[in-house]
């Protein structure tokens, strides 16, 4: 099998795409109470962009999918510590993460917050076609492979296919 189209992003871009994706979300009007983070990969877009707007309450939620390049489990998986509902009760959530692919992991997180939240809207540095969520706030759309730079290098211990 082929190595599939990659596109970089180097640790520079990032903080760019970060701030600018975080200006996009203000310059809507959109003040969220709080941001939810899906772990691993939206946590250094959500940690930044809560730096640019101002938000300390910053929570995480994670969910496995990925198992490697572009392979996956059957349905993302959400693994404890679960938030708690008294946490995201009535609240605006921003839901950050590094790409919507396939977006069912947001879908999964979108809806377990529906029952608990006054409003969520997603927010990715990348956005893939063929996602199921289009996200409110994208700062590039690609059908390409992104190597980010916190992913880029294998694990420095282990023989993990993590991620």
């Amino acid at each position: 099998m082929s190595e599939p189209v990659r596109e970089v992003l180097t640790w520079e871009t990032f903080g760019k795409a970060a701030r600018e994706l975080a200006q996009t979300v203000v310059d809507s009007g959109f003040r969220p109470d709080l941001i939810l983070s899906i772990t691993r990969g939206g946590m250094l877009p959500a940690g930044t962009m809560s730096y640019a707007m101002g938000i300390k309450n910053l929570h995480i939620i994670n969910v496995e999918f990925y198992t490697g390049v572009d392979t996956r489990l059957a349905l993302p998986v959400l693994l404890p510590p679960v938030p708690a509902a008294v946490d995201l009760s009535a609240k605006t959530v921003l839901i950050v993460d590094d790409v919507a692919d396939t977006g069912e992991t947001l879908r999964m997180v979108r809806d377990f917050c529906a029952a608990h939240v006054a409003e969520t809207r997603t927010a990715v540095l990348y956005e893939k076609p063929q996602s199921v969520v289009k996200c409110d706030y994208v700062w590039r759309r690609t059908s390409d492979w992104i190597s980010f730079p916190w992913s880029s290098e294998p694990p420095l211990v282990g023989t993990s296919t993590d991620n």
